[in-house]
Parts: C-alpha cells; structure tokens; sequence
C-alpha cells in the first residue's frame, strides 16, 4: 500500500527482468555512495569522470546564476557597446551608470561565460558568444522575454502544480490577440525577430526550386515567407494568420523585391478554412505551442486543404535531438509548460501526426542546426 512520499516499486512493469535497470540501479548505489565518491576522486583512473561529472552537476546548480548574468549583460546592451572592438572599464562605467565594482562582478562573470575576452590594461572585448549574438539578434529578444518565464520559475513546483494564469501564458496571450485586447504589435515582435534568426536553416535543409505557391500557417509578420521567395522567386506566399496579426503585416509590409510574391490572409487556423491549393504548406514553430489535439487537428486541415501531391512542411526543435537533449524536454518542456499549452514532441511523434492525418514518404530534411530547428517533411498522394 502506498501513501504519499513514498514508491512502491515493485508496481514498475519490468522491473526484475531489465538489464539496463539493473545496470543503473548498481551504478547508482555504487555513486550514492560517498566512500565510492572519494575513492574515485583519489584514484587516477577515475579521476577525470569524476571531475567532469562534479563539474555538470556544479552547471546544473549555478545554471540560474548564468542565465542572470546573461540577462544584465543584455540589459545593459554590453554585446552592442563593444560591437566595434574593446573598450575601458572606464568607459563601460559611463555608458551603462553601474558602479565600478558591480561592473567588474558582471564583466568577470561574463567572460567567465564567454560572452566576453580581458584584456591587460583593463580593456574588455566580446568572446566568441559575444560576438554571436550580434548577428543573431532574435537571442537578446529572447532573453528579455525570458523574465517571464523566470517569474513563473520562482517556485517551480508550484508552477508543475498549477499552469494557470502564468506570466508566460500572460504574454503569449493568443485568445486576448484574437479579440483585440492585446496589440498584435506585442504578439508578432518577438516572433518576426526570433523567426528570421532560423529561417535560413530551414531553407537550407529544403529545395523549393519546384513550388509554385506556399501557405505559412501562423507566419505572423510573414518573416520565413519573407525569406523563402527571396531565397526561391519562384514562389508566390500566402501568410495565413489571425486578422489582426495579417492586417498589421500587410500594412507593415516594405516595398521591397519580396512585396509583390507576398500576401496576407486573415483568419483563425483552427476555425476557419485554410487557404487551398498551394504546393507546399509550412509549419514552422507552431505546433509545440499546442496540446496534442488541437495540434492533430490543424495538421489534418493542412492534408485537407491541400491538393493532391501537395506537401506539409513542419520545422521547430524537436525533443531527443542526439547531442541536444536539454532543449528539448528541459528547456521547452518547462517554458511550453508555463506557457499554458503545447510541449516537445519528438521526430517520430511528429511523424507519427502526419501520418495519421494521412501523409505519405514522412521524411526528415537534412538541417544546418538540428538543435534549434529540425524539418520534416511529408507527401499527400491519396486525398
């Protein structure tokens, strides 16, 4: 009988029989132990694992502290200050207002980081992060929005407890958008600039060269279409999203060499039909945002609304990604989870979706970056 704290384990189907849960079982035992521990730390061929296993568990501890410290240093625009080249303490002491030995705590903790170099002399240069972020500015959006998701991580069981009325969710208010309690200005900036950072990685697992029309469900500002018919002129886009995203897009819209392959349809994806006859349809980014069954539902109207031989396309990170696991299920897990809907799906629940919807040849595309963004892809051969 079991009561609350406590395990009843023999209740774990297959408990007895698996080698792997008895391999990890000893070697659990075995590195519970604290004699085992200062063993392994005295003993040379030990060592080095055991260093480097203290060393992940210190990151895992202090992960809160680095992701503080990056917060200031985008705060206080530290990556833009040095965009062309190093500069004094002095002057960083001027242009961000914060006194000299706070500055020194951050500029050492960021290089700490790699965000920055030291130089002699006093002199701070960006790091090789650093410098990244200056041609990625969707990652300094994303960490000024990621307050919200540290509010709600305050007490993280409490949030495991109750996903209701998060800070997150609260910001990604897609119903107050839909009704226009909410400017589709908050609702699209973040997304346009996070959206542009990884459309090229899309297009570049993709060959497009034999489309004639696409349709970017939920492409808010119209960012990925933006890039796909600069990348293939081939293609003539249709951006499919709620009317008041699609009508503040359209008006937004330069009068560049993209303008005139562009369009923008207003509409709920859910409710109202999709546009119908294009050649490729796009997901890019959506369906984590979505619990199983509306996410089932809007790729089911994609098969529907698409011709025959037309194809889905659906890209976003994806869970279990070999050398990318804490993006997946850690760090979306959690934000999805304070967001109030959605969570991260593997390639092969994704393909599974597909499928069900009834696409064919469901095939993954080859991507530059596969621990931000994977693609998949899929045929409708049979209506």
């Amino acid at each position: 009988m079991s009561v609350q704290g406590q395990l009843v384990r023999n209740e774990t189907p297959g408990y007895s029989t698996s080698w792997r849960l008895r391999w990890h079982q000893y070697r659990n035992k075995l590195i519970a132990n604290p004699r085992f521990q200062k063993w392994a730390a005295r003993t040379p061929l030990t060592r080095l694992i055991a260093n480097r296993r203290a060393t992940q568990l210190h990151h895992i501890t202090a992960g809160f502290v680095y992701s503080q410290t990056l917060a200031a240093f985008v705060e206080l625009d530290i990556h833009n200050l040095l965009a062309d080249g190093p500069a004094q303490t002095e002057g960083l002491l001027s242009a961000t207002g914060i006194p000299e030995p706070a500055l020194l705590t951050l500029l050492k903790a960021a290089t700490g980081l790699g965000l920055l170099e030291s130089y002699e002399g006093s002199l701070w240069g960006l790091g090789e992060l650093g410098a990244a972020m200056l041609a990625n500015p969707g990652i300094a959006a994303m960490v000024r929005h990621h307050q919200h998701l540290y509010a709600d991580l305050t007490d993280p069981t409490a949030l495991l407890r109750q996903r209701d009325s998060t800070a997150l969710a609260n910001y990604w208010a897609y119903g107050e958008v839909k009704t226009g309690e909410i400017s589709p200005e908050t609702y699209s900036e973040l997304m346009a600039t996070s959206q542009g950072m990884i459309a090229d990685y899309v297009l570049d697992a993709v060959d497009f060269r034999d489309k004639v029309s696409l349709v970017d469900i939920a492409g808010g500002t119209g960012a990925f279409a933006r890039h796909a018919v600069a990348r293939f002129p081939n293609i003539r886009a249709t951006v499919f999203d709620l009317p008041a995203v699609a009508e503040q897009a359209a008006a937004a819209q330069n009068n560049d060499d993209t303008a005139n392959a562009l369009q923008y349809q207003g509409g709920d994806m859910f409710e109202d039909p999709l546009p119908e006859q294009a050649d490729i349809m796009t997901l890019v980014r959506v369906l984590h945002d979505h619990d199983d069954k509306p996410a089932q539902h809007l790729i089911n109207k994609a098969f529907q609304a698409l011709p025959l031989n037309g194809q889905l396309m659906v890209a976003e990170p994806m869970a279990e990604t070999p050398g990318s696991e804490s993006i997946g299920h850690t760090y979306f897990g959690f934000y999805l989870w304070a967001m109030g809907s959605g969570r991260p799906r593997t390639a092969t629940e994704l393909t599974s979706m597909m499928q069900i919807a009834g696409f064919n040849n469901v095939r993954e595309a080859k991507s530059p970056m596969p621990s931000l963004v994977r693609v998949l892809i899929g045929d409708k051969i049979n209506a």
